[in-house]
């Protein structure tokens, strides 16, 4: 008695074992992903749809039966002067502090590629700010930029650099100040310490051929390591304009959106109307609104980063 599987004959005595088969076939792949899938389905997928649902339906805390209302909820904030202002801030939060924190993270980076005294403790230690959870640090930026008790008030005071400090919370301008340099002090370590490990599988020979040629320093940094570790950089740029246009901590702790919303962005706005306000639908909304942008973000980078490749 012969047997077909898998395309190859086999006799009777032959028979391949579950297992077998399932490898055979690409099954095993599959039954292995199962659990991760039902994750992703389960915390990620239902919320999501769940989010869209809400956004087409005029859902409060106030009411049992939602109602069908299709685009109104985004028109709506399209006409609202607090979510354009919270647009204008998403955008100039997002871009400003990750082109301080790429600067400064290469530059960190470069730093620590170097060999010196203590080099490992001090790339154990410019993971602090990124280990440390971000309410507590949240917290401790709070303090620092306390009306009353700011140490940055007491430098510039004690300094002679102004009569007095500076309200950091209360004025527009200088809370987003504020709320940027919270975030470019937290995101930085991120940055420096991937760009240091994508500067470590950069060849030695090639720095030191170009070196033997002439090249400078930054001849040598601008036309071999950075293309070199432009992938790396890329794919640290998407994390970060993801993570940094869907902040909340940060911002909620140190500011709450204020004053008079100049701090609020997608997830700040988005709570203080689903949660605080109990519009539901109207929350769903706005957050939705930073998917659109994302998904431009992370093609645009995948596209250059393909092409790059290649």
């Amino acid at each position: 008695m012969r047997a077909q599987t898998a395309g190859r004959p086999v006799t009777a005595g032959q028979i391949p074992t579950i297992g077998e088969l399932l490898d055979r076939q690409g099954v095993l792949a599959y039954v292995l992903l199962l659990p991760a899938l039902v994750i992703l389905a389960v915390f990620i997928g239902y919320p999501f749809l769940s989010s869209l649902w809400l956004s087409v339906t005029d859902q409060s805390v106030s009411t049992s039966v939602a109602r069908f209302v299709g685009l109104d909820n985004f028109a709506d904030e399209l006409g609202s002067q607090i979510f354009r202002q919270t647009v204008r801030n998403t955008l100039v939060y997002t871009g400003v502090t990750v082109v301080f924190k790429l600067g400064l993270g290469i530059a960190l980076a470069v730093l620590m590629n170097q060999s010196f005294r203590l080099k490992n403790f001090a790339r154990a230690a410019l993971l602090l700010p990124w280990i440390v959870p971000t309410a507590l640090s949240a917290i401790a930026w709070l303090w620092l930029f306390d009306a009353t008790f700011s140490v940055f008030n007491w430098a510039i005071v004690h300094s002679g650099l102004a009569d007095r400090g500076i309200n950091w919370l209360g004025e527009g301008g200088w809370a987003m100040t504020a709320i940027i340099i919270a975030n470019v002090w937290r995101g930085t370590p991120f940055f420096a310490i991937t760009i240091l490990a994508g500067l470590q599988t950069v060849e030695r020979e090639l720095l030191d051929a170009a070196a033997v040629d002439g090249a400078s320093v930054w001849q040598r940094f601008w036309r071999i390591t950075l293309p070199l570790v432009r992938p790396v950089l890329l794919i640290v740029l998407l994390f970060s304009i993801i993570w940094t246009i869907s902040d909340f901590q940060l911002v909620y702790v140190i500011t709450r959106g204020g004053p008079a919303n100049s701090t609020h962005l997608f997830g700040t706005l988005a709570y203080d109307v689903a949660v605080r306000a109990g519009q539901l639908s109207e929350g769903a909304a706005i957050s939705l609104y930073m998917f659109p942008v994302l998904i431009v973000c992370m093609v645009a980078l995948l596209l250059y980063l393909r092409r790059s490749a290649t």
